[in-house]
């Protein structure tokens, strides 16, 4: 596997949102949508607010990657479910994102979001 160098984490990990899109089981990629993204040490995370049964989230399961575009970075990635993470990638979006109201926020640490907590990992 590739790892991101630091002008890649750098750039995608302080901007604000990401233009995420999935690959189809057809090798072509789906529409983009624009997610929150939070960067924790040497790694990148993203979440889906509504869980393991938003469409997008469902896109990621069929192949596990796709693209991502942030910060002038635009990348191929593998998409890893992760579990073992929630209370620090909950630490890195209440932190990033502390100046949205409260209730926004917490949709994004929510129990739901924490089971679609995605790794981004650079191919």
């Amino acid at each position: 596997m590739s790892i991101w160098t630091s002008d890649e984490l750098d750039r995608i990990g302080g901007s604000e949102e990401l233009e995420i899109a999935s690959v189809r089981r057809d090798g072509t990629l789906r529409s983009p949508v624009t997610i929150w993204v939070v960067r924790h040490g040497d790694d990148l995370y993203v979440r889906s607010v509504n869980g393991r049964t938003s469409s997008w989230f469902r896109g990621v399961q069929v192949r596990h990657e796709g693209h991502v575009r942030a910060g002038g970075v635009d990348k191929d990635v593998l998409f890893v479910e992760m579990d073992d993470l929630d209370d620090e990638v909950d630490a890195e979006y209440r932190s990033k994102y502390r100046r949205y109201a409260e209730s926004i926020v917490d949709s994004i640490i929510s129990p739901d979001a924490r089971a679609a907590t995605l790794k981004l990992v650079p191919r």
